[in-house]
């Protein structure tokens, strides 16, 4: 490498020390050690390897890079405010104050360059994984010889944590089965942990493991830009597979008394070591300073980033006159546009009678696959059981990305933040499946899919103890409650085929994910259940049964309980008792709606308010009052026929009655 840009690249390197070791002094709070000790790699990643346009950072064939050690944020800040992107100065200062957009771990649609939200570690790897792996399903699409118009590649930084939580193990086994080779993992290898040395809690050899998944290897001194010019340069050229890197570092380079200590992981150095730090490093006094050669730098490097995105602009142009059937299709894919008539379509689909829901569902998902060429799915080994098989798509397979249907592997984490990483093209929308007493593999991805705000649907089925003699390993009964708890996740459990098929324009309809909570048992189609999206699930809730007098029931149900809670006002009203049967297929549309609405379906003197579900009673009183009656489930369930636990658990008419006439 030539001798000048080594120095010019030190300079910058050093300059991220200075930025990160001083914002986070300035916060009392933050990780110092990561962004000391990949200065350099930062410097040659930003200054040499990416290319992308900082002041276009939507740029679809931009390179991506992925912080999966979020801790480390200032590295990533740092190098967005010094490579144009719209981060200033004054944003550094303000690293994790209240709505700054340099939070204490990176967050997507927050700051500009942040291509994920991570922290929580490891989910940065299956992000990236996810990522690199639309990108391949939209050149396999879109790309012809003449004009290829993504190249792209994604590069996401790892930790120690990273690789040891399992999620990255899940991610990287599918990417390497899959060839991602426009996948590349930098490992910061520092041999230590918040908790101390590496070496007090493990010894595995990652480089064999890596292997063993199928990936190319590297190893490299972190401080030597000559071994990442050949390292990368070769990456570029000629990979196969996808590529980690094992980068030797040492944690908080630069400190000249906590370097390579885990002191340096996650506290500031204080007061006497940062002037210490500077001292070593040959830094001036004065406080978040940037040299004018960084600056220059990085101003030369801007018009070299923009004359990229400009000839890729004009090649573009080209590939749509020459393509323009492909074309249409490219934009119906960047603006997820759906026909006008939509919901009339999904409403004319033929579903036989009875049905469970998840069957359903895979009705609708076979006819929105025709219309909805971004719909993309995939199950965790269950494919045949979650029913989320697009049956006139083949599967996504090594190297070949013609599919439209991924098989995850029993990988649920990993196939969590992968969709999410699918979701991040902005020209896929991945669903994806498994049972619902599993989510709780997945939970902690889909409370990042809703912190970031991106459209996953997940169809999450065997929804209650009604699946049976799987018993109650299998029988979900307080996930429900703690998905509702999510904030800004559907959570739909609809009730019958007209449910089902409304259930799927509000996910469709909604930019954030959602969940489907589906029965494995038949449900018959509901009287009063079919109804405009406006008028039934577009509302959350709605009354489904209407009381002939002043009520003396008011029954709640979603799901499956719902036909019961039906069967039940039959019977009281036989019995000479006035019933409103509410269905609420979803309480989070419920409680957007406006507060007339609300009264009007669940306000006023209604009688004794009764919730029935199939799940433990939390969230419930909040509609039925602490005095009101909630047929739930108190235990985890038991293996054996469906109706023989019905009877058990309470949930029959006959049961029902005797709890509220008693």
């Amino acid at each position: 490498m030539d001798q000048e840009l080594k120095k010019q690249l030190s300079k910058i390197a050093n300059t991220i020390r200075e930025l990160s070791i001083e914002a986070v002094q300035k916060a009392n709070s933050g990780h110092p050690g990561l962004p000391m000790g990949c200065a350099e790699f930062g410097a040659f990643l930003y200054g040499v390897i990416l290319r992308h346009n900082p002041k276009n950072p939507k740029w679809l064939n931009r390179d991506r890079f992925v912080l999966s050690a979020g801790h480390g944020s200032m590295f990533l800040y740092s190098l967005l405010h010094l490579s144009g992107f719209n981060l200033t100065m004054d944003d550094i200062k303000q690293f994790r104050q209240l709505h700054s957009k340099t939070p204490g771990h990176p967050e997507y649609h927050v700051t500009e360059g942040v291509e994920a939200t991570t922290g929580p570690l490891g989910q940065g790897v299956g992000n990236a994984v996810g990522q690199a792996l639309g990108l391949k399903i939209l050149g396999t699409k879109f790309n012809t010889p003449e004009f290829p118009l993504f190249t792209n590649k994604v590069y996401c930084l790892a930790g120690d944590g990273d690789l040891m939580e399992g999620v990255s193990s899940e991610a990287s086994a599918l990417a390497g089965h899959l060839c991602l080779d426009n996948l590349v993992l930098i490992y910061d290898s520092n041999k230590i942990t918040l908790d101390g040395p590496y070496s007090d809690s493990a010894s595995e050899d990652t480089r064999m493991r890596y292997e063993s998944y199928g990936w190319d290897v590297y190893e490299m001194d972190g401080y030597d830009f000559d071994a990442m010019e050949e390292v990368f340069s070769s990456i570029r050229s000629g990979q196969k597979k996808p590529c980690l890197v094992i980068m030797h570092t040492i944690i908080g380079k630069g400190s000249p008394n906590k370097s390579g200590t885990h002191k340096v992981h996650g506290s500031p150095l204080g007061m006497e070591e940062v002037e210490a730090t500077k001292k070593a490093l040959g830094l001036p006094e004065e406080e978040f300073f940037v040299p004018q050669v960084v600056c220059t730098f990085f101003e030369n490097r801007l018009a070299k980033d923009a004359a990229l995105e400009q000839r890729w602009k004009e090649m573009f142009r080209a590939w749509a006159e020459a393509h323009p059937d492909a074309y249409k299709l490219f934009m119906q894919m960047v603006e997820k546009q759906f026909p006008e008539d939509l919901e009339e379509e999904v409403r004319k689909i033929a579903i036989k009678n009875p049905l469970a829901t998840r069957s359903s569902s895979n009705v609708v998902i076979n006819v929105l696959s025709d219309m909805l060429p971004f719909l993309y799915g995939g199950s965790a080994d269950l494919s045949g059981s979650d029913m989320t098989m697009m049956k006139k798509f083949p599967l996504i397979a090594p190297g070949n990305f013609t599919g439209r249907n991924i098989k995850y592997g029993i990988r649920e984490f990993g196939m969590a933040t992968i969709a999410t990483g699918l979701s991040q093209t902005n020209m896929i929308l991945p669903f994806i499946g498994t049972f619902l007493t599993f989510s709780d593999y997945m939970r902690n991805a889909i409370r990042l899919a809703a912190l970031s705000k991106v459209q996953v649907i997940y169809q999450l089925t065997h929804d209650s103890f009604f699946l049976g003699e799987d018993g109650p390993t299998h029988q979900p009964v307080e996930h429900l409650a703690s998905l509702r708890a999510i904030p800004g996740l559907q959570v739909i459990r609809p009730a019958d085929n007209w449910e089902m098929k409304m259930a799927w324009i509000a996910a469709l309809r909604f930019r954030g994910p959602t969940i489907l909570v589906l029965s494995r048992q038949n449900l018959p189609e509901l009287e009063g259940a079919n109804l405009s999206f406006e008028q039934g699930m577009g509302r959350g809730a709605y009354i489904i049964k209407k009381e002939t007098a002043p009520p003396h029931f008011t029954l709640f149900a979603t799901g499956s309980e719902v036909s019961l809670a039906l069967d039940t006002a039959v019977a009281l009203e036989k019995l000479g008792k006035s019933v409103r049967v509410v269905s609420m297929p979803c309480w989070e549309i419920f409680e957007l709606q406006n507060d007339a609405y609300k009264e009007s379906v669940v306000g006023g003197n209604i009688g004794k308010r009764v919730s029935i579900e199939a799940a433990v009673n939390f969230g419930w009183h909040r509609f039925v009052g602490m005095d009101g009656i909630c047929i739930c489930m108190d235990g985890f369930g038991e293996s054996a026929p469906a109706g023989d636990l019905a009877a058990e658990f309470g949930f029959t008419v006959d049961a029902i009655l005797d709890r509220l006439l008693k």
